[in-house]
C-alpha cells in the first residue's frame, strides 16, 4: 500500500510539473504575441504618420492655410499644399521644403524674369504683389497690348515706368493724382471719356460729350459761341465735330446748297462771308 501511494504521488507530481511547464510556455507565447502586436501597431502608426496630407498642414500652419483659402488664386484651385511641399522634416531636409517657382511656372516670357519674389513676395497669395517703383518690362510681359499701345502712340506716359501710375497690381489710379482737371467739377470718368490712359493724346468721345468739357482746351471758340446768338450756339460741340477730335465737317453736311449756283460759283468758301462757323459773322453784335 505504501509503495502504491508513493507511486501515485510521484505520478501526480509529474503531472503538476508538466502542467506548470505548459502554463509557463503558454504565458510566454501570449506575452510574446502581445509584444509583437504592439510593435506592429507602432510600426504601422509610424508609417501612417509619415504620409502627410493637406489636412495635416492646418494643424501647425493655420494662418498659411487661411491665406491660401482667401488669396491663393490658382495656388488654391489648381494645386494643394503637397503639390508644392513634397514632405516635411525630418523626412526630407529643410532646404528642400520650398520648391523653385520654375518647377511649375515655365514656357512663357513672364516666367523667364529673374527674382520672382521681387513682386510675388508671398507665394500663398501670389497676386498680392509688392511692386518696385520703377519697373516696366516685367509688367509688359503679362500686359503686352498696353505696351504696344503706348509705343505706337508716344506721349509723356510712354516715358514713365508702369509702376509710376500702377503702384499696386490692378490699381487704376486717379488721373488727378498727376494732372489738374480742366474744370473743378471734372472727375476721372470725364478724363477717360476723352483720353485713353495708354494713349492720352488720341482723344475720343461719344455723342453725349458736353461742350463744357471741350471749352477748357478751346476757350476762345467757346467764348465766341457764347457771345453770339445763332443756332450754332445752341448746339453741343459734338453735334458738328463727330466721332473724332479735330474732325471739321463741311458746311454742306448740314446745310446742303442754300444759295443759288451762280453765287456758290463766285464764292466757293462759306467763311468768306460768314467769317467762321462759330460766329457766322456776328462778332461784335453784327
Amino acid at each position: 500500500m505504501k509503495i502504491k501511494r508513493l507511486r501515485k504521488e510521484k505520478g501526480y507530481g509529474a503531472f503538476l510539473l508538466t502542467l506548470s511547464i505548459f502554463i509557463i510556455i503558454f504565458l510566454i507565447s501570449v506575452t510574446t504575441f502581445n509584444q509583437r502586436e504592439e510593435i506592429f501597431a507602432q510600426e504601422k502608426q509610424a508609417t501612417v504618420s509619415t504620409e502627410l496630407t493637406t489636412n495635416d498642414c492646418i494643424k501647425c500652419h493655420s494662418e498659411v492655410v487661411k491665406t491660401v483659402d482667401t488669396k491663393g488664386a490658382k495656388h488654391k484651385t489648381a494645386i494643394n499644399c503637397m503639390n508644392c511641399h513634397k514632405g516635411h522634416p525630418p523626412m526630407i531636409p529643410k532646404e528642400q521644403i520650398i520648391p523653385a517657382c520654375s518647377e511649375c511656372h515655365a514656357g512663357k516670357p513672364h516666367y523667364e524674369i529673374a527674382n520672382c519674389e521681387g513682386c510675388h513676395s508671398n507665394p500663398h497669395a501670389p497676386l498680392e504683389m509688392k511692386l518696385a517703383a520703377d519697373i516696366t518690362d516685367p509688367c509688359l510681359s503679362c500686359h503686352p497690348a498696353q505696351g504696344k499701345e503706348m509705343k505706337e502712340n508716344p506721349t509723356l506716359h510712354t516715358n514713365v515706368a508702369c509702376t509710376m501710375c500702377h503702384r499696386a497690381h490692378k490699381e487704376v489710379p486717379s488721373c488727378m493724382r498727376c494732372h489738374k482737371p480742366h474744370t473743378a467739377e471734372m472727375v476721372d470718368k470725364d478724363c477717360l471719356g476723352c483720353h485713353p490712359a495708354h494713349q492720352p493724346l488720341t482723344i475720343t468721345y461719344g455723342q453725349d460729350m458736353p461742350s463744357k468739357n471741350c471749352a477748357p482746351c478751346h476757350q476762345k471758340i467757346s467764348d465766341t459761341l457764347k457771345s453770339v446768338q445763332t443756332k450754332h450756339s445752341a448746339l453741343e460741340c459734338v453735334f458738328c465735330h463727330k466721332e473724332r477730335h479735330k474732325m471739321i465737317p463741311t458746311c454742306e453736311t448740314c446745310h446742303g446748297s442754300p444759295h443759288p449756283p451762280a453765287m456758290l460759283a463766285q464764292f466757293k468758301d462759306c467763311n468768306g462771308c460768314h467769317i467762321s462757323a462759330h460766329s457766322l459773322g456776328k462778332e461784335g453784335g453784327q
